[in-house]
């Protein structure tokens, strides 16, 4: 007998959609890429999903569509410059997830 996947059921994919589009929200607001999201390590990624309301995702599926969602945005917002949707609400929050790099003291 095949064990169910409860995965990848209809109503899997519906709350997947529905916490990728919060966790993309928030990621949006604070000027994070599709890129940056999944380049963080997977403790950040978890402490992201809670500060946003959200339970963490247990599996990388949800986090690719996050940053599947936040591309495509960003090429949406590019295309539509003067849309109140394509600002950003919280940008100078983007230094509590997204480090930048480390100049070396020579350059």
């Amino acid at each position: 007998m095949d064990t169910p996947d409860f995965a990848h059921t209809d109503q899997a994919a519906k709350n997947r959609r529905e916490k990728s589009v919060i966790l993309a929200r928030f990621a949006w607001d604070r000027g994070i890429t599709g890129a940056e999201l999944l380049a963080m390590t997977d403790d950040y990624r978890r402490r992201l999903a809670r500060e946003a309301g959200a339970h963490p995702p247990r599996t990388m599926e949800t986090w690719n569509y996050v940053a599947a969602l936040l591309d495509e945005k960003t090429e949406w917002a590019r295309n539509h410059p003067d849309h109140p949707a394509a600002a950003r609400a919280h940008p100078d929050e983007k230094i509590m997830w997204v480090k930048p790099p480390v100049r070396s003291w020579f350059e």
